[in-house]
């Protein structure tokens, strides 16, 4: 007898789940604005928003993540239930989102990091392309110690970054292979060796590219977080419910308990605070956690907490590691293509 290969029988045992078991799709968003560039793929346009809830209206049933942990602390979930959430707490998520929720019904979460909240500064992914990636000019030369190694950058004839030629590679992500111009190889430089730094000398070293750069302190207006005001006016309605997401987007796998403890509790107040009625759903920044997060965040009093790797929702799911599926700027028609995938396998 001739045995299957593993990706054969993976395919195989995958059909036959998918066509016996009920499921739930959690979709995560980041914004919903049309930017200039998009460097890490967080944005959709609205128009392209407005397709995917309608999609989402049209083919699946949408339930709020209050009524998805409540159906897997039951062990059952509603026929091709989808939630919709949102990371971080950008301002779009108010001004652009919401209109689109509510013109469709579609509940929402949406996972507020709170030492953003109504800060003039962006996100740090956000400063390095607003430092890096603009168009203007920047010295020939970058020397920096980060993490006790020295960084330097040479700009040769590259220092002058001009209008036409940002507006030709505005398409270029971090996810690509090539960089086209060594402003983009000088960005992934910077965000491979900053990424996983403690956050106080991660600040440290923005604030010295900043001052190279000569680069006004405060942040762009469209890349701003949302003010207490507004994230009164987000849950207004009850459509839309807000969860936490640390105070400074920390990698919490990288820090030790007590800091985890610290990030975790403080956000939730903070939350509680504003919005005065408890918050018990949480998102790991970077999808990254530990075994002591969960145990944390039992203590403090959430109910979930949801995860970046890519699955389905089973019934038998942990609702402290839910999977959420990462949507991008895509049209009407790959978006239905890819949604179906996933929920009819």
């Amino acid at each position: 007898m001739k045995f299957l290969d593993r990706s054969r029988f993976q395919r195989t045992v995958r059909r036959i789940k998918y066509r016996l078991a009920k499921r739930a799709l959690i979709l995560m968003y980041h914004r919903v604005t049309k930017l200039a560039n998009d460097p890490f793929l967080l944005a959709v346009e609205p128009e392209r928003f407005a397709e995917h809830m309608e999609v989402v209206r049209s083919y699946c049933y949408p339930i709020s993540l209050p009524q998805l942990v409540d159906e897997l602390q039951e062990k059952k979930l509603t026929k091709r239930a989808v939630v919709v959430t949102f990371d971080d707490g950008y301002a779009d998520n108010l001004l652009q989102a919401k209109p689109v929720l509510e013109r469709y019904e579609i509940p929402a979460t949406v996972f507020v990091t709170t030492g953003h909240i109504g800060s003039q500064h962006e996100f740090w992914w956000d400063e390095l392309d607003r430092l890096l990636l603009q168009p203007g000019s920047l010295p020939a030369h970058l020397n920096l110690c980060i993490n006790g190694n020295e960084f330097e950058w040479n700009a040769g004839e590259a220092d002058e970054y001009s209008v036409e030629i940002f507006q030709h590679f505005r398409d270029w992500h971090i996810e690509r292979e090539d960089d086209p111009h060594p402003r983009y190889d000088l960005f992934r430089r910077l965000y491979e060796q900053i990424h996983s730094l403690p956050y106080i000398e991660r600040q440290r070293v923005l604030a010295e590219i900043q001052a190279w750069a000569g680069a006004e302190p405060a942040g762009r207006y469209t890349h701003r977080s949302m003010t207490n005001e507004e994230l009164i006016l987000l849950e207004k309605g009850g459509l839309v419910d807000v969860g936490a997401h640390t105070v400074i987007h920390s990698d919490l796998a990288a820090i030790s308990p007590d800091e985890q403890r610290q990030e975790i509790q403080q956000s939730k107040d903070h939350l509680e605070a504003i919005l005065n009625h408890p918050v018990t759903s949480f998102a790991f920044p970077y999808g990254s956690n530990t075994p002591e997060t969960i145990a944390i965040l039992r203590e403090a009093g959430f109910e979930s907490a949801f995860a970046t790797h890519a699955d389905a929702v089973w019934p038998d799911a942990n609702r402290f590691q839910l999977p959420r599926l990462g949507v991008r700027n895509w049209d009407r028609q790959k978006f239905a293509s890819w949604l179906s995938w996933w929920m009819d396998g």
